[in-house]
């Protein structure tokens, strides 16, 4: 067993993410482990650029109202104990509501000997596609 040590908790850099968030590593697994875990911080309004994981991602809603979108979908409002799942390979964005912070567990897997990114960054969601209508994720 070992106790990994909490990491200091890291500004998310504006290249890739539109308004302040932050995150905290929980996990970022060593060989033979691909696990990673991060627990990620919105501002109001703040939300990732467009982006998809080679092996898939997962987010775990925390606190606040989440907005998730895959290319060509619906903006979805996702809530406290939802889970959503985007498959390898999926264009996607999350982000917090307009009105309230957001936090949410992100769980991917890093990629083994392969020059293969574990996440390839997009362009920015724009302010139209943030705005769209909303589905509950319910």
């Amino acid at each position: 067993m070992e106790i990994l040590r909490r990491q200091p908790s890291a500004k998310a850099p504006e290249e890739v993410f539109t308004g302040d968030a932050w995150w905290d590593v929980i996990y970022a697994g060593r060989e033979p482990s691909r696990a990673r875990l991060n627990l990620v911080r919105f501002a109001p309004g703040a939300r990732t650029h467009w982006h998809s994981h080679v092996l898939g991602q997962t987010l775990h809603i925390v606190s606040g109202i989440a907005l998730v979108q895959s290319r060509g979908g619906r903006v979805v409002e996702a809530r406290p104990g939802d889970t959503v799942h985007t498959p390898p390979g999926e264009e996607h964005w999350h982000g917090a509501a307009p009105d309230a912070f957001m936090e949410h567990l992100a769980l991917w897997e890093g990629v083994v000997e392969s020059d293969l990114p574990e996440t390839v960054w997009l362009e920015e969601v724009t302010d139209d596609q943030y705005d769209a209508p909303r589905a509950t994720g319910r």
